[in-house]
This record gives C-alpha cells, sequence and structure tokens, in this order.
C-alpha cells in the first residue's frame, strides 16, 4: 500500500466533518503522481525518438540499403523516417503540453479532464506506431513482389538455391508473413510495457478523483 492508498483508507474511516482537509492531501497527492507519470510518459517518448534515430543510422550502413536503392525504394524509405520523424516530435510536444498542463491544474474536475485527455493522446501515439509501422512493411513488400527480380535482390542466396520461382515467392511470401506478425507482436508487448502500464497508473488516479469529487 503507498502512501497515496494509506490517505484514502484513513480519509473514508474518518469522521464527516474532518474529510475536507484530508480531501485536499489527496487531491494534491493525486496530482502529484499525475503529474509524476505524464513526465515519464514524456520521457519514455524523448528516449524512444533518440533511439530512432540511432536505429536509422545503424541501419543505413547495413547492405538491406544496397538493395532498397536498387529497388528504387531509398526516397520512399528516407520520405517515411522523416514524416516518422515529425509526428515523433508533435507527439512529444503533446507530451510535455499534458505535463505542464497538469501541473498547472487548480481543481479536481480539470485534473480529470486533463488525465483523460493525457490518456487519449498515449493511445493514438501507440496506435500511430503500431498501425504505421506495420502498414510501411506491408507497402514495401508489395512494392518488392510487384518489382521485377525485386524477390531475388533481397533474397539473393535462397533465389540461387531455388529454381523454381514459384517455391520463391512462397517462400518471400511466407517469410514476410511471419516477420509481420512477430514485428506486429513485438511493438505491442513494447507499447504495453512502456505505455500500459502508466495509463492504467493514470485511469486508476482518474477514478480515485471521480470518489473524491463525488
Amino acid at each position: 500500500m503507498d502512501v497515496l492508498d494509506k490517505y484514502k483508507q484513513a480519509w473514508d474511516n474518518q469522521p464527516e466533518d474532518d474529510k475536507k482537509v484530508s480531501k485536499v492531501d489527496i487531491y494534491r497527492m493525486t496530482k502529484l503522481r499525475s503529474s509524476s507519470i505524464v513526465k515519464w510518459i514524456f520521457i519514455i517518448g524523448l528516449l524512444e525518438f533518440v533511439f530512432l534515430a540511432i536505429l536509422n543510422i545503424l541501419v543505413s550502413k547495413t547492405k538491406y540499403i544496397d538493395v532498397y536503392s536498387e529497388l528504387n525504394m531509398l526516397t520512399l524509405l528516407n520520405y517515411s523516417y522523416y514524416v516518422n520523424i515529425l509526428v515523433v516530435i508533435v507527439f512529444l510536444y503533446l507530451f510535455y503540453k499534458n505535463y505542464i498542463s497538469i501541473n498547472t491544474t487548480d481543481n479536481t474536475k480539470s485534473l480529470m479532464t486533463k488525465i483523460i485527455k493525457t490518456r487519449k493522446t498515449v493511445k493514438y501515439y501507440v496506435a500511430y506506431n503500431i498501425i504505421g509501422g506495420i502498414l510501411l512493411m506491408v507497402i514495401f513488400n508489395i512494392i518488392i513482389f510487384n518489382t521485377p527480380n525485386g524477390i531475388e535482390m533481397l533474397m539473393p542466396e535462397e533465389a540461387v538455391n531455388i529454381t523454381d520461382r514459384s517455391k520463391l515467392i512462397t517462400m518471400f511470401i511466407v517469410s514476410q508473413t511471419i516477420v509481420i506478425t512477430i514485428t506486429l507482436a513485438f511493438l505491442a508487448l513494447f507499447y504495453y510495457l512502456l505505455y500500459g502500464i502508466l495509463l492504467r497508473k493514470l485511469k486508476k488516479n482518474y477514478k480515485d478523483l471521480a470518489k473524491l469529487d463525488a
């Protein structure tokens, strides 16, 4: 049981006449805890942004960049990267704005509204990353599939060993389906662990405030 839970238990058990004082204490602690959660959402988003930039640098040094260049996909890759960076910056701004907004809140109803807004922002961010990432992979695979010798360029070793192109196509479809499925599962788990716990804590704070304001 944390400090806030102890305050709530004491508030529930005390005489009705004394509840005003501890009600203020509970509100302040809920506000402080909510502010801390939103601050961590911003920090995690910032670290993710840095990781994305580093990952792009590492990928640019791999052999796959040459393959994308041969498939005339380098421009699409660059544009998608810069658009993603721009979108992430917008979300980081919204995270920071939510953090400042909660810090300057001075009443229960306003804090409850801002908690709901913060949770929605995070959910949109997670949905964008998961759906956007999978959609981009699907688009790349469609381009590769419809480009002459695209599969052979992406899978040169398999193309040498497999003379039947229909089998090569089947291997490409199966392998990419597995990759996309694993990526989807990884992203879902990644964001669940990163933001899911924080969102549940914010939801708990909202319920505490709703009970407090009842």
